[in-house]
């Protein structure tokens, strides 16, 4: 079915789209498991493309100019929104989600939304912001990370990207962990300091070989299951922090008489503001995070369905698979 090419209307820009990438939420979506998505609906939150028209009213972009969006739909007037973090709106829609993604070859979207890539920066990259941006806000849910030892449970695009900006950001020494030799090999290639298999070593003998007694600072969940939580919760330094950045599909089953008895801070972190995309795009111009280590695949635009069967296909090592919207 073919639509016709939207106009920018007021406060909005016409955006080309080129890339698009491919999360794990969205194959959640893709099965009909993801728990707050209504259906029908287009996916495509992770993008990049550029500028084709301004609206009325639009300054401080040109046409051509390449940009990333941020997904979120907020509702500006709740309580987090008046205080700073919309992200966290009482009302938040994501696009792909609970309205309409980016998956086009045009797409009208609010010049609020739309961050300017540079110029020198590949589509591709620009896709991968948004992921990105998760990371950075996870990382900066602990405040300053220099000088800190940090675990990271899971080395799916998330937890490698979680592990460099920890690693960007100053941190003395990072840790991942995951049961995939694949992935752990791509971690240690784009920087982490120790990579584990824990099918081959136990978390907490883990933490002590690589920092020593005083184990890590912080722990990242980027796994999100009652194995990889309990991991963190039994296996931390008491009074130390973890903070879960995965999305748990089912209810959780952790052990929080462990959690209260070590006193440990267990925090959250929720996807991430416009500083979050400012601070993204900047370490990866200052070449501080690999992105292209992380892309598995580009398939074409009409091959959406085969890129979604090949992920479940090769779940270990297919990593950051994109679509290329104008193939």
């Amino acid at each position: 079915m073919r639509f016709p090419i939207p106009e920018a209307g007021e406060g909005q820009v016409l955006v080309r789209i080129h890339i698009i990438g491919i999360c794990g939420s969205d194959i959640h979506v893709y099965h009909g498991k993801h728990p707050f998505t209504k259906y029908p609906v287009t996916q495509g939150h992770e993008v990049s493309g550029e500028i084709m028209a301004l609206g009325k009213d639009v300054k401080d972009f040109t046409i051509g100019q390449k940009v990333t969006i941020e997904p979120q739909e907020y509702c500006g007037k709740c309580y987090p929104c008046t205080h700073g973090k919309y992200n966290l709106c009482e009302e938040l829609k994501v696009m792909g989600f609970q309205t309409t993604g980016t998956a086009s070859h045009y797409f009208a979207v609010d010049a609020s939304k739309v961050t300017p890539i540079p110029e020198n920066m590949g589509y591709e990259e620009g896709a991968m912001i948004e992921p990105l941006a998760v990371a950075v806000h996870a990382v900066r849910r602990a405040g300053d990370v220099a000088g800190l030892k940090i675990a990271v449970i899971g080395a799916g695009p998330i937890g490698n990207l979680v592990a460099q900006t920890a690693k960007g950001m100053g941190a003395a020494q990072v840790m991942v962990t995951d049961v995939s030799d694949y992935r752990l090999k791509l971690a240690k290639e784009c920087g982490a300091d120790f990579v584990v298999n824990t099918k081959d070593k136990e978390f907490g003998a883990a933490m002590l070989e690589s920092f020593g007694t005083d184990k890590a600072d912080i722990i990242y969940d980027c796994a999100g299951n009652d194995i990889t939580i309990n991991q963190a919760i039994r296996c931390a330094r008491k009074g130390s922090t973890i903070i879960l950045v995965a999305v748990f599909a089912d209810m959780a089953k952790a052990d929080l008489a462990v959690l209260n008895d070590h006193e440990l801070d267990m925090n959250t972190t929720m996807m991430y503001r416009h500083e979050d995309y400012v601070k993204a795009i900047e370490m990866v111009e200052d070449g501080k995070i690999f992105l292209r280590p992380l892309m598995s695949r580009v398939f074409p635009f009409d091959q959406f369905k085969q890129a979604y069967e090949y992920i479940d296909a090769n779940r270990e090592t297919a990593m950051k698979i994109l679509i290329d919207v104008q193939s």
